[in-house]
């Protein structure tokens, strides 16, 4: 089958991450080391595998900065070369083995990613699994399975962005009627926002901020309006579109970034700036909280500067490979939380079940109603054909005004 392949290669990478900076429109052209190849249809690794076939598949910040090589090398020895990419995914089930007769052919399903240790056939879970964490299972170099983070990270898997992948009936989740493929497709972000939101457990009227108002940065919004609606929300957006849509999803105030938007965040929280010889001031006081949603490290300077002694810092986004004054970190005794994907957590309405937040996310979109509200920030889709075109699309946002850019997998042109 023909897919969009990721093949490993030092040289070009270390290339694109010298003309990045200077050249980001050719090195997205030359697309690094992606290309459409031949590739095996992936096998069904045992009885409750399930075989699905990608409708629409989102780029990730993630990929994105794989493609820009912005990434850093730290997760590379957890993924099997070549993988067919591709996490963000709804799909309709093609087949299954015996184990999974409960997913019937052309049922629509999300995929979390996540590839844990009872995706991999293992009977004695690791921590990790064994708290609801799969995401950050230790056993991902085991199993039934190649090496591999998530889906779209595994040789063995195939990825969104190909015409087949295999799912183990744990990773899938049926969607309901009312949900459009282009709200489906967010599911899985928009667990990783609900996730993030639920481990800063925000105490009612907290003012936050919220850096980056890319996908993530949005999606964090909306799952702070549904999740902790007291809240006072300060999203910080770098283009109008960002800020527009940020108001649009229940952002309080929306300030620019930069020197602008210290001010305007000055004003709003009645936090003192205070000019240091070189760099961003010094800030007194500021917000209880704060969610970085953009991996530069000017998001993180910010963060760390406008977050209240004792605050959480909530990481949402990969992050690139900052350079940060830790000062404030140490000074204000700030607490930083990574979020990484998502897993099982404690049902936010206080009852005592826990849920995934995939199923979190799906029920927010669907018995709430954010999944009309949402699905507009799917702004362009390409057949996968046009990938060069889709990674330009989703690189430079400023310039095309994009939010999510997806690959439509039923298109042919």
């Amino acid at each position: 089958m023909r897919a969009l392949q990721y093949r490993r290669s030092i040289p070009r990478y270390l290339v694109a991450r010298l003309l990045a900076r200077r050249f980001p429109g050719l090195v997205v052209n030359l697309a690094a080391t992606f290309r459409m190849a031949e590739t095996p249809e992936p096998k069904l690794p045992g009885p409750e595998w399930v075989r699905v076939r990608p409708l629409l598949s989102g780029i990730c910040g993630s990929d994105t900065a794989v493609l820009t090589a912005e990434s850093t090398p730290y997760l590379s020895p957890l993924i099997s070369f070549p993988f067919v990419p591709g996490h963000e995914i709804v799909g309709e089930v093609v087949d299954g083995g015996p184990a999974a007769a409960e997913f019937a052919a052309g049922q629509r399903v999300v995929v979390e990613p996540a590839l844990g240790c009872k995706v991999r056939g293992l009977k004695e879970p690791c921590g990790p699994c064994l708290s609801g964490m799969h995401a950050a299972c230790e056993r991902v170099l085991e199993g039934d399975i190649s090496a591999g983070i998530q889906t779209g990270f595994c040789r063995d898997t195939g990825g969104g962005w190909g015409p087949l992948l295999a799912a183990h009936k744990s990773q899938l989740y049926r969607v309901p009627d009312s949900l459009s493929n282009e709200a489906a497709v967010l599911t899985e972000p928009l667990s990783c926002a609900v996730h993030g939101v639920l481990r800063a457990s925000l105490r009612a009227q907290s003012r936050v901020l919220v850096i980056g108002c890319g996908t993530i940065g949005l999606l964090t919004i909306a799952a702070l309006r549904a999740f902790a609606p007291t809240c006072t929300i300060v999203a910080m957006a770098r283009y109008p579109h960002q800020r527009q849509l940020a108001q649009d999803l229940g952002a309080t105030h929306v300030v620019a970034a930069g020197r602008t938007g210290y001010q305007q965040l000055a004003g709003l929280t009645g936090g003192k700036l205070l000019k240091l010889p070189w760099g961003k001031p010094h800030v007194l006081g500021g917000v209880e909280a704060s969610f970085v949603c953009s991996g530069s490290t000017g998001a993180w300077e910010d963060a760390l500067r406008w977050t209240r002694a004792r605050g959480p810092v909530v990481m949402i986004a990969m992050p690139a490979e900052p350079r940060v004054d830790l000062t404030p970190l140490w000074y204000k005794e700030l607490n930083i939380y990574g979020s990484y994907a998502y897993g099982q957590e404690q049902h936010p309405t206080g009852s005592p079940a826990t849920a995934t937040t995939f199923q979190l996310a799906l029920d927010m979109m669907a018995a709430q109603g954010w999944g009309e509200r949402l699905a507009p920030l799917v702004r362009h889709r390409f057949p996968i054909r046009q990938y060069r075109r889709a990674f330009l699309t989703a690189t430079q946002v400023g310039r095309h005004g994009s939010v999510k850019t997806v690959f439509d997998l039923t298109a042919r042109a």
